[in-house]
């Protein structure tokens, strides 16, 4: 009986921000800005001023409350195992990190120029970017990916948007960033299975 194939870095990226949701709600408040800051939050002043680039790496496993998290791993769970498994688990890390910084570092850009100050985390930005590779994969998989639909993937992707663009708190400059860095990468990383019948 053959096993089905697993997510393995899906479940353990699952795995490390529950991890370390869990330490940090042991020691203070998740949902506190300068606790968070402390531990490895993003803020524009400490990377800027303090040249502490390393948070533009560290948000990425920081969430504020249990919603945020629990958000944020479902559909990473979600979006993660689909394309984990089609695209390989290099690939997929690629694409979860470079999507993730590169969308913090438009947040930071965005901050310098509009002057804002604000903590941020949140591994949202790199699961935006699953959601923008996964939209490539479908495409070029002629639409369609298993259970998974071109038209379904885009209205994720639109909804997603919407309910970040009107809601508050919400850092919608690295969704973006996100999403366009992860449809970009699986563009350069991703080439569609040849399917070839059994002899």
């Amino acid at each position: 009986m053959k096993r089905k194939p697993e997510a393995l870095c899906t479940t353990s990226l699952i795995i490390i921000n529950a991890a370390v949701f869990l330490i940090l709600t042991i020691f203070g408040d998740t949902e506190d800005g300068l606790y968070m800051m402390q531990h490895g939050a993003m803020y524009t002043p400490a990377i800027i001023q303090g040249h502490e680039y390393y948070r533009l790496f560290t948000c990425l496993f920081l969430h504020f409350g249990i919603d945020h998290l629990l958000n944020n791993m479902v559909i990473l769970g979600a979006l993660g195992w689909n394309l984990e498994l089609e695209i390989g688990k290099v690939r997929f890390l690629i694409i979860y990190f470079v999507s993730g910084i590169a969308g913090n570092i438009l947040s930071l850009r965005f901050d310098m120029m509009t002057g804002r100050e604000v903590v941020s985390a949140g591994a949202s930005g790199a699961v935006f970017g699953l959601m923008g590779a996964l939209l490539y994969v479908v495409i070029a998989n002629r639409g369609r990916l298993g259970r998974l639909s071109g038209r379904g993937m885009l209205i994720m992707v639109i909804l997603s948007l919407y309910f970040g663009l009107t809601s508050s708190g919400v850092d919608n400059t690295a969704h973006i960033g996100g999403l366009v860095s992860g449809f970009v990468m699986a563009v350069i990383l991703y080439r569609r299975k040849e399917y070839r019948p059994p002899h």
